[in-house]
């Protein structure tokens, strides 16, 4: 199974110029082997683009892509990151996606695919990151 982040999936939706050719490849290849897997947080960040949730689950369903719930030990974990990210300096004040990504994938021992390492690598380092630096 792999978690698949949103930037992946908005390159494909978006045609992106510079990224959609290297995300399809990793999403083929990627489906070949695991069960792409997306969770609510990467839903409704999917849902920005889309002007009906008919649009978007079909869109989902399209891509072969499995709906996963997050669970508790991982909400709880992605909190405890935020905190940190506030103690090293970061500005932001609510709870990012990625740390909701983030802990779902470390605490179910699931990769990435993204093209956004940055918080991932610095919060959930246990966590595989499939990306075009690697």
């Amino acid at each position: 199974m792999l978690l698949v982040d949103t930037n992946i999936l908005v390159d494909v939706l978006e045609d992106d110029p510079q990224w959609s050719d290297w995300s399809i490849h990793q999403l083929r290849m990627q489906a070949r082997v695991h069960k792409l897997l997306i969770n609510p947080i990467i839903y409704a960040e999917m849902s920005t683009t889309f002007s009906s949730v008919e649009a978007l689950d079909q869109t989902i369903a399209d891509m072969g892509l499995v709906m996963t719930s997050i669970p508790h030990v991982a909400l709880f974990l992605a909190g405890k990151a935020f905190v940190r990210y506030r103690r090293l300096g970061g500005i932001k004040l609510n709870v990012l996606g990625d740390f909701f990504i983030g802990a779902h994938a470390a605490v179910s021992g699931l990769p990435i695919l993204t093209r956004d390492t940055r918080r991932y690598a610095s919060y959930f380092p246990s966590v595989q990151l499939i990306s075009p630096e690697n």
